[in-house]
């Protein structure tokens, strides 16, 4: 075997590894995707949002390796599961008001 028949091997060992690891991760992702939609998905839920958050959303779905409506609704979730309390209570924010106020004079 000469050097070029090396090369080529080579390469299409790599082409051939990196199409085993897509179809791996496009299998995973069905699994996903069907095991979600198994959970009784039968609530359509449409929206407008704007380009910036649309490709935030698409970045961070491939980064997972999920579909963006997967991803949307784990960030629902968790967002509706996480602590329901506001990021400041009634009485901080008066409480700073009243600090500036005397500051201020």
């Amino acid at each position: 075997m000469n050097n070029d028949d090396e090369r080529d091997s080579r390469i299409q060992a790599e082409v051939q590894a990196a199409r085993d690891e897509y179809a791996e991760e496009e299998a995973e992702a069905a699994e996903t995707e069907i095991a979600e939609r198994g959970a009784t998905l039968d609530v359509p839920l449409n929206l407008r949002i704007d380009r910036d958050l649309d490709d935030q959303l698409k970045r961070r779905a491939a980064s997972a390796q999920i579909p963006t409506s997967a991803l949307v609704r784990r960030l629902l979730r968790e967002s509706l599961s996480g602590p329901q309390t506001p990021v400041m209570t009634v009485e901080q924010v008066e409480a700073i008001a009243r600090r500036v106020l005397t500051e201020t004079r």
